[in-house]
């Protein structure tokens, strides 16, 4: 169901991701898994300081990566902002592992993108 990582991504070290948004994850720990990204942080967004204008994000992150269904939009604004001052890839998307990679092929982090479906082409 997941991607197989080639020996070149075994090698290279997890982008590490902050995702934002929900109380649970459900599977979408093991989707990045997969994608070679590592969560380092979960947010759930529901603490009032998460609207503050100015938030800084954790040093190393390379991803944020923003659950809209579980959202508002000032904590959503907030954290496009601190990923774009910090040049910051953002991914927004539901949270569904099926939202998730379609997201991650859009944004080009997907090893499968221009597939229909990872789990189609039996990588």
């Amino acid at each position: 169901m997941f991607p197989v990582l080639s020996s070149s991504q075994l090698h290279r070290p997890a982008l590490s991701a902050i995702v934002v948004g929900a109380d649970r994850l459900g599977n979408i720990p093991n989707l990045l898994r997969g994608h070679n990204i590592a969560i380092t942080h979960h947010i759930s967004g529901r603490d009032p300081a998460h609207q503050k204008k100015t938030l800084a994000l954790p040093s190393g992150t390379q991803i944020v990566i923003l659950l809209t269904d579980f959202l508002g939009h000032n904590v959503m604004k907030t954290f496009r902002n601190a990923a774009q001052k910090s040049g910051v890839k953002v991914v927004a998307c539901r949270r569904s592992v099926c939202a998730m990679q379609q997201a991650l092929e859009q944004c080009g982090l997907c090893q499968c993108a221009g597939l229909a479906r990872c789990e189609q082409s039996g990588v």
